[in-house]
């Protein structure tokens, strides 16, 4: 996605620059002028930014690993702050570290927008995305997955769930969706969760996220997952997810007999 989002970015015109953070970015940004460095180096991130004069920033990518409080190089500005930092770093959940991740770039001048400001045709559309449709017993693993990720949610810890036959089998913690998906192709091989029953993915925005960060989001190598994991498909929220490269994902889908499908949750059924 951070490449797509540079790309769609300069095709609307403007010449976006790249921070890529040391031992998490694996991807080649030769084409754009790039920063790299470690995920706690506040005073180089502002400099850089500053002599670009970039004016608005979208965070984009997953960090595996959150910094020490040794990695961190605050700036005069935030040194203050770097305790309440830390804190924020051992502590808090996932949306509260982006939170604190926004405001200081905001100190920085600033402004941060959604993945969906710079790409809109990345947000997940209402209905099915795939030639199959999710029949009776996906619908009702869908409602109880969106309990599950709802709550899950709330607690700021992940957002998504696996319901299989109508109970949850798996939550997202911080490993991720992907291996969230490889645990449930375990259970499955272990016997632990029905090998009759297919079940569903469902991802979620947590109630109280910040839609300018770390949306919901699925690709071809969550399909792969689900398929692998003996499910029936995949649903996110419409408007309030992400689908990366939706044309190749919904063939993947239609492949391997999966639906996906973009949920409502102000809608009856969900619109699907």
């Amino acid at each position: 996605m951070p490449l797509y989002l540079a790309q769609a970015a300069r095709v609307a015109g403007d010449e976006p620059v790249i921070v890529a953070l040391s031992n998490e970015a694996d991807q080649s940004f030769e084409s754009f002028e790039t920063l790299r460095t470690g995920v706690g180096d506040l005073a180089g991130i502002e400099r850089f930014l500053r002599e670009k004069r970039v004016g608005r920033v979208v965070m984009s990518g997953a960090v595996r690993r959150r910094p020490e409080w040794r990695d961190i190089r605050p700036t005069l500005k935030t040194f203050v702050r770097v305790p309440a930092v830390v804190r924020t770093l051992l502590s808090g959940g996932d949306d509260t570290v982006l939170q604190m991740v926004i405001r200081l770039f905001e100190g920085m001048g600033c402004r941060v927008v959604g993945a969906h400001d710079i790409a809109p045709d990345l947000l997940a559309r209402t209905g099915a995305l795939t030639a199959l449709s999710p029949s009776a017993d996906d619908l009702r693993d869908i409602e109880e997955g969106i309990k599950a990720a709802l709550a899950l949610g709330e607690l700021d810890i992940g957002q998504g769930a696996v319901s299989v036959g109508g109970r949850v089998v798996a939550l997202e913690g911080v490993e991720g969706t992907d291996r969230m998906l490889e645990r449930v192709a375990t259970l499955r091989r272990e016997g632990r969760i029905s090998r009759r029953r297919r079940g569903v993915l469902v991802k979620l925005c947590k109630p109280q996220q910040d839609m300018r960060a770390d949306l919901p989001a699925i690709g071809i190598s969550t399909v792969t997952n689900a398929a692998r994991a003996g499910l029936a498909g995949i649903a996110v929220e419409a408007g309030r997810a992400l689908v990366l490269d939706e044309q190749a994902v919904v063939a993947a889908a239609d492949n391997a007999g999966l639906f996906i499908g973009g949920i409502d949750l102000k809608l009856p059924r969900r619109g699907l």
